[in-house]
């Protein structure tokens, strides 16, 4: 027997979690009642916010990925202390 549960979400992370489903098949409800199942039988929440990129950080991310496409990259080290001494240059 089913019944209906009313939720009030926020629209845009209703319209994303319905892309999500549907790309995997499902609908927004199979995808809800199977999150339900997971935390009953596992009797477990688990939840996952991300936090934003500072501005400053996805510069210096593409700043690494450009050098990383350049070859820009540290020479290889054979021990950790050897790392750690380069690092202290």
């Amino acid at each position: 027997m089913n019944t209906v549960i009313s939720v009030k979400v926020d629209k845009e992370v209703k319209e994303s979690a319905q892309a999500v489903a549907k790309s995997a098949g499902l609908s927004l409800s199979a995808l809800v009642n199977s999150y339900l199942r997971q935390v009953v039988a596992t009797r477990r929440i688990e939840l996952y916010a991300p936090e934003e990129m500072t501005p400053k950080l996805q510069e210096f991310i593409a700043t690494v990925e450009a050098e990383i496409t350049a070859w820009k990259v540290s020479e290889s080290f054979k021990n950790a202390e050897d790392f750690v001494d380069a690092l202290k240059q």
